[in-house]
């Protein structure tokens, strides 16, 4: 019969609270992906509720009820593609508050159930802008229900200064695990809140850290033409109001089917099942010229369950990219491992 031995190196802490366990996320090298570069992964995929919007909506809410903003009277109210929404829906319902999101058609069902099984009041919108992104109705939206509700009260992700400041930590972590603070991070754009939290986290350091923030092809953050684009939660059809461009590199444009193609590497070469901006932070790592001594991190953004619908999905690739899209990116991707 098996004998199982207690193990001496259990760590017996109690923590209080689901919350506790926002933050201090895993940071791990990628060697199997990047055997030839330095490249480690900040795994905020180990969040609690999935991804690293759970430190951004633990801290706005936190500091919002240190000072009254928030109390058990308001409705917390937020426009949203998913990962916000989640993180929001967690710690809401954690300190009893009510909560209501504003989404859009192109929210991944999967979260869409999470949202609702965390008990979250969602409402839809189903008129797009010109370039096809739903954005400015979702926020459009938001307004009008802060006009109808005096206690309602606006997390505003793309404006809120908590939102950078969040990742101040973020940063100090990153340095601590590393030992040093690296010579590259690069992060997805979208309300450009870590993005900007990484990169004022950097500028006590006496190192000099190139914070690059990865586009999408679409996105009008840094000057691109609107077009319309399907994976949630990276770029945006709206300036960003966080950007302080001083303070970042030079960004780098991905396409979508380039982030599908990085997602799929890093599960076959990790076994990190991640979401689409992770992907094109992979595509955008493998581009970066780097020395042999310099480090690079990159910020794995959230958990790829909720993307199995869409760009894990054959058929939802054949369905919105087409054929011959399609068949570039299973070349891509079984192009890395074959070689």
């Amino acid at each position: 019969m098996l004998e199982i031995k207690e193990s001496h190196h259990i760590n017996r802490t109690v923590q209080c609270g689901i919350t506790s366990f926002v933050g201090q996320t895993g940071l791990i090298r990628l060697s199997k992906l990047f055997p030839d570069k330095q490249v480690y992964g900040k795994l905020e995929l180990m969040n609690p509720a999935g991804s690293i919007k759970d430190r951004t909506a633990k801290f706005i809410v936190e500091e919002s009820m240190k000072h009254d903003l928030i109390n058990k009277n308001s409705i917390v109210v937020e426009s949203t593609s998913g990962n916000m929404g989640v993180g929001l829906a967690q710690i809401c319902l954690y300190y009893q508050l009510r909560l209501k999101l504003v989404v859009d058609p192109f929210i991944n069902m999967q979260t869409l159930k999470m949202l609702e099984a965390y008990g979250a009041e969602v409402e839809m919108v189903h008129v797009p802008d010109a370039s096809g992104s739903y954005l400015s109705a979702r926020i459009a939206r938001v307004k009008e229900i802060l006009e109808e509700n005096v206690n309602a009260f606006w997390i505003e992700q793309y404006e809120n200064p908590l939102n950078p400041i969040t990742h101040h930590e973020t940063f100090k972590e990153i340095e601590q695990q590393l030992g040093q603070a690296p010579d590259f991070i690069l992060a997805a754009t979208s309300t450009c809140g870590t993005l900007m939290g990484l990169a004022e986290g950097s500028r006590s350091d006496e190192h000099h850290v190139k914070v690059i923030p990865v586009d999408a092809h679409g996105s009008v953050i840094f000057g691109d033409d609107p077009a319309k684009r399907l994976i949630p939660g990276f770029g945006a059809s709206v300036p960003a109001k966080l950007l302080d461009k001083r303070l970042i590199h030079h960004p780098q444009w991905v396409h979508e089917w380039e982030c599908i193609v990085g997602c799929k590497k890093l599960l076959r070469q990790e076994a990190i099942l991640a979401g689409g901006s992770t992907g094109a932070l992979v595509a955008a790592v493998e581009k970066l010229e780097m020395g042999k001594e310099e480090k690079a991190v990159i910020i794995i953004c959230d958990r790829g369950e909720r993307y199995l619908d869409t760009i894990y999905s054959d058929q939802w690739i054949l369905d919105n990219l087409g054929f011959e899209t399609f068949t570039l990116i299973k070349e891509k991707a079984y192009e890395y491992v074959e070689n």
